[in-house]
């Protein structure tokens, strides 16, 4: 299925939109368009299972008030790069709190792209009957329950039911991505919120993680990446680190695992 080709920024330029076409194709070109080439192109050129994750955050590192209003932290750029994310995975994950709270689509918009199988990580089955990953049949949603968990007895066709053993209000990512996996889906894409990819970083799953931070400070907030970290900073988690500026934000690109 094929977003409706939105730019978040302007058109691209024609050389840019070649591109970022190879790059959906699996081609990477630099010379077509070298900034996609370079930011996109390791990605399009993994082989093997992927799990990467987007969070965008103010620089004291919240991602939304403390009333949990979110539009926007960061800039249409930074936006567009999340779409563009979307676009090169199986599967874009976030939790039911995400859900609740922004009633997100988690659809390809901005740029040219399938959408990716939206999954939704909600142990108690708590996420809003009314909310769009449930409702809209744009594209298909994976509702990850825990086992126990009691969902309505009528579902959406575009909407299936995944049951994961879950601790309380806690589903363990080794055995989410195990069950994604076997349905094909091996490419995923942690999109939120906080504690979401927090609990996927801590796991060691990532291979990647875009860190996004905007010129804002919020003060007081919902926080973004936080996880029991070392005593001693020597402890501390390090990777290779690459930046890319996004308008007036400055994403940061962590490689964890090649």
């Amino acid at each position: 299925m094929t977003g409706s080709p939105r730019p978040a920024a302007g058109p691209p330029a024609a050389g840019a939109a070649g591109a970022w076409e190879q790059l959906l194709a699996g081609r990477v070109d630099p010379s077509a368009g070298p900034e996609l080439a370079e930011r996109y192109g390791p990605l399009v050129a993994h082989r093997g299972p992927l799990v990467i994750a987007q969070l965008g955050q103010s620089l004291d590192g919240f991602i939304a008030s403390r009333t949990g209003h979110a539009e926007y932290v960061t800039g249409p750029e930074d936006r567009e790069h999340l779409h563009r994310l979307r676009a090169l995975v199986d599967a874009v994950v976030v939790g039911v709190g995400t859900v609740a709270a922004d009633d997100c689509r988690l659809t390809v918009r901005a740029v040219p792209g399938r959408h990716p199988t939206r999954v939704v990580l909600d142990p108690s089955a708590r996420a809003p009957a009314g909310s769009a990953v449930l409702t809209d049949g744009v594209a298909p949603t994976v509702w990850v329950v825990g086992s126990g968990a009691a969902v309505p007895a009528e579902l959406a066709p575009h909407v299936v039911v995944l049951r994961v053993p879950a601790a309380p209000r806690r589903l363990d990512p080794q055995d989410v991505l195990a069950a994604l996996a076997a349905r094909g889906l091996d490419r995923v894409l942690v999109e939120g919120g906080g504690r979401t990819v927090s609990g996927f970083l801590e796991a060691g799953t990532l291979h990647r993680l875009y860190l996004t931070t905007a010129p804002m400070l919020i003060g007081d907030g919902v926080p973004g990446i936080r996880f029991r970290g070392a005593d001693r900073l020597s402890g501390a988690l390090r990777a290779p680190v690459r930046r890319f500026q996004l308008g007036d934000d400055l994403c940061t690109e962590l490689t964890f695992r090649a």
